[in-house]
């Protein structure tokens, strides 16, 4: 009996260190799996890292779409001209002068629907002669209820980025386009 004892004892050590060579790596399958996990993150990560300022000024400039497009459907729909205010400068950057009673009757009666406030973006427009105008401070465009409105362009420039929404006069149409396209 005793030799019978010892083998399993023997055999028992022989797979405890069996099990203990097998604990100390990592197998294939897990390597992969952990270089599969950083691979996906690394899709994600990379493309964030660089472009914020592209990102920035494509959003604004899809806001301001948004906003006179909403200004156009709010004029037909009311009955009533609807105007957007584009502020070059943000209301909180001016001072004083925003807080003031003058401002907010001033807002409520020329119909000012909705309000873009442009960070660190020049603007300029260009009416229908093609004259161009640098906005230093705020600009207009009213959209009436028969449709038209008072038409033009606004051109945004933001360091090697720019673009341009055009508002037809006689229909209100929006439309954006990139600044290269029109040169």
């Amino acid at each position: 009996m005793t030799p019978t004892s010892g083998s399993r004892t023997s055999s028992n050590r022989a797979k405890g260190q069996l099990e203990l060579a097998r604990q100390r790596g990592f197998t294939l399958l897990e390597i992969l799996l952990v270089l599969a996990i950083i691979a996906m993150a690394s899709i994600f990560v990379v493309p964030n890292l660089g472009g914020f300022d592209a990102r920035t000024f494509n959003t604004q400039l899809r806001q301001a779409h948004s906003l006179l497009n909403y200004a156009r459907r709010t004029a037909v729909v009311t009955g009533q001209a609807s105007t957007v205010r584009f502020n070059v400068i943000p209301l909180v950057e001016r001072g004083e002068q925003s807080g003031t009673e003058s401002d907010s009757s001033q807002l409520s009666l020329s119909n000012v629907v909705a309000q873009w406030n442009g960070s660190g973006i020049a603007l300029r427009f260009r009416d229908s002669t093609d004259r161009e105008i640098e906005i230093e401070e705020v600009t207009e465009v009213t959209f009436y209820p028969e449709g038209g409105s008072t038409g033009g362009s606004l051109l945004f420039a933001q360091a090697e980025q720019s673009g341009i929404i055009d508002i037809d006069p006689f229909n209100g149409r929006v439309s954006t386009r990139d600044y290269e396209e029109d040169l």
